[in-house]
């Protein structure tokens, strides 16, 4: 279930966005607006939410959460983008 966050995510938005991976959330994050979309299978369909929500491309960028060790990841297909960021894992704003 891909769900899109503009606060603080509650426990059962976390197990929610939980229920497609198991024990890795997949998010798109909107720095801009600090939204995200997280739940889905791939980085892909999150970003797509954030689209169609009226979010600008050039302001999402792909990560993934692992809740049992609280680590962050900052790498995604979507990332990769030749005018901005060159690499998988976000490297500069």
């Amino acid at each position: 279930m891909i769900l899109i966050i503009r606060t603080r995510a509650t426990p059962e938005q976390m197990e929610q966005m939980l229920e497609e991976l198991k024990f890795y959330i997949k998010l798109a994050v909107d720095i801009d607006r600090c939204i995200l979309a997280g739940g889905a299978d791939m980085h892909y369909f999150c970003e797509q939410a954030l689209l169609e929500d009226g979010r600008s491309q050039q302001n999402i960028w792909g990560a993934g959460f692992m809740p049992t060790s609280q680590k962050i990841t900052y790498d995604s297909l979507i990332n990769i983008r030749p005018r901005q960021n060159r690499s998988m894992e976000v490297l500069d704003r």
